[in-house]
């Protein structure tokens, strides 16, 4: 799969693609990222890619046609078909909220070309004319795209086949459908005591099936406790089972 990165600042994305277990995505091409600055399209001595907004108001806006010309340079370098060529995703605040299922809608597709806006925003006829969808990481403003973008390519990079060292250490994660949607439950590692504090003895136990069933419980209190939205989603799609309501029943 391949991503385009249309950002001013690319140097932000050296360390992502070249810092912990996620750069085997990039190194071996399981996921191609490829950096365009629209600066390099822009006219001018200073090569300028904003300019104040009509109407007045603070800030600045990125100008449409840098972004024009950077974008047909990309479309020619993928070589795709015009009905089939990568959505254009910009990262916005109206966009939809990325979630563990977008991200394997993602991880399983060709890729896209992702548009880090600066600044005010972008003028709104480059967005009309060539953006496919806008995607938000919460509801709060960030200075720019680049971190939503990075966001979404370690997601999505970590998903792909021989990037973890365990294949099936992503099926444990939180809001994982192997999961049901619940939150992952505590982990502990050596010591068996630290500051006074024991392991749980279901951990300790060597039962498998009792460790299964105390990780299992663990989820449920911890989802029920801080997203009881996600045990709603759970009980509605039929995921949760008796045992699994008796420990909710008891938490009152």
């Amino acid at each position: 799969m391949r991503f385009d990165v249309i950002t001013l600042f690319p140097e932000l994305f050296e360390p992502l693609l070249s810092s912990g277990i996620t750069r085997r995505a990039y190194s071996s091409g399981l996921v191609e990222v490829h950096l365009w600055n629209p600066r390099d399209w822009a006219e001018g001595n200073y090569r300028r890619v904003d300019d104040r907004p009509f109407g007045g108001g603070p800030g600045m806006v990125m100008l449409a046609e840098p972004l024009a010309r950077c974008l047909a340079a990309i479309r020619a370098e993928r070589g795709e078909p015009e009905d089939a060529q990568a959505p254009l995703v910009l990262f916005s605040p109206i966009g939809e909220t990325l979630n563990h299922a977008a991200v394997e809608r993602w991880s399983a597709s060709a890729g896209a070309v992702l548009l880090c806006g600066r600044y005010e925003g972008i003028d709104q006829r480059f967005i009309d004319a060539h953006v496919d969808m806008q995607m938000s990481l919460g509801d709060f403003v960030l200075s720019g795209g680049e971190i939503a973008a990075m966001a979404l390519l370690d997601a999505v990079a970590r998903l792909q086949p021989g990037v973890l060292n365990d294949e099936g250490s992503h099926q444990l994660d939180s809001f994982n459908p192997a999961l049901d949607g619940l939150l992952d439950c505590p982990h502990y590692t050596r010591p068996e005591e630290w500051a006074g504090r024991p392991v749980p003895a279901p951990l300790m136990s060597g039962h498998h099936a009792q460790i299964e069933r105390w990780r299992r419980d663990q989820r449920l209190v911890i989802t029920a406790k801080h997203r009881p939205d996600l045990i709603d989603a759970a009980r509605e799609a039929g995921r949760l089972v008796p045992a699994d309501e008796a420990v909710l029943a008891k938490l009152g």
